[in-house]
C-alpha cells in the first residue's frame, strides 16, 4: 500500500512539475510544440516531430539526422555545414553571424528586432534555439 501511494504521488507531483515535456508558445500564448525530457519534439497535436539526442544530434520523425547542434552551440545541417550558432548569453545568430533571435534564460524566445515570439520555460537554450529557429530549415 505504501508503495502505491509513493508512487502516485511521484506521479501527481511529476505532472505537476512538468517533469515529462515542456511546452513551447507562440506570441500569443498558444501552444505550439513540446519538448519531452528525453528530446522527443512534438507539435501542438502531440504527433512526433523529431527529436534531439544527448549527443547533440537533431532528427526528424523518421529519426533521420537532420542536423547537430555542437557543444560550442555552433548549429549544423545535415552537410555539417553551420548554419548557425547559440551564444552563451542565448544569442542566436545566423550563418553569417547576424543576430536573429535571443532566448532568454526565463524561455522567452524573441526575434531580432527583440519582439517576444515565444515561450519555452524550462527548455534547454541550445534546444530551444534550435526549435524556434532552425528545425524547419534543418528538415528541408
Amino acid at each position: 500500500m505504501k508503495a502505491y501511494f509513493f508512487t502516485s504521488l511521484f506521479i501527481a507531483l511529476a505532472s505537476l512539475s512538468g517533469v515529462y515535456a515542456q511546452s513551447c508558445y507562440n506570441s500569443y500564448s498558444s501552444e505550439i510544440g513540446r519538448i519531452e525530457n528525453d528530446g522527443t519534439i512534438r507539435d501542438k497535436y502531440r504527433s512526433q516531430i523529431g527529436k534531439f539526442d544527448d549527443n547533440g544530434a537533431v532528427r526528424n520523425k523518421y529519426q533521420s539526422q537532420i542536423g547537430k547542434i555542437d557543444s560550442d552551440g555552433c548549429i549544423r545541417n545535415k552537410y555539417n555545414s553551420q548554419i548557425g550558432k547559440i551564444d552563451s548569453d542565448g544569442t542566436v545568430r545566423d550563418r553569417y553571424s547576424s543576430q536573429i533571435g535571443k532566448v532568454e534564460k526565463d524561455g522567452t524566445i524573441r526575434n531580432k528586432y527583440n519582439s517576444q515570439i515565444g515561450k519555452a520555460s524550462n527548455v534547454d537554450q541550445k534546444r530551444a534555439g534550435v526549435f524556434y529557429f532552425f528545425f524547419d530549415e534543418m528538415q528541408k
